[in-house]
């Protein structure tokens, strides 16, 4: 299992494209990929779960994944929150 957090930079948050692009960026990976805010946890291949998290600019969340490629997984996620949120 590899974990890290990020605070999000994006003055809106995670919002509907981004979020689009965050679910797409997921799914590319084997590995389960999870992000929780402040006690809630979505998995994030799932629009609109990642949605109801309500993250907003300024908010730290934490991404776990776990699974056969989670090296990758990781590093390709937090790859893709540095460039997009």
């Amino acid at each position: 299992m590899k974990q890290f957090t990020y605070t999000i930079t994006d003055p809106v948050g995670i919002h509907a494209r981004p979020a689009g692009l965050l679910v797409k960026a997921a799914k590319a990976f084997s590995s389960a990929i999870t992000i929780e805010r402040n006690g809630k946890s979505a998995a994030a291949t799932k629009l609109m779960a990642l949605m109801s998290l309500g993250v907003k600019a300024g908010d730290t969340i934490t991404v776990t994944v776990e699974g056969t490629d989670e090296e990758a997984a990781a590093a390709g996620m937090e790859k893709f929150l540095q460039e997009n949120l």
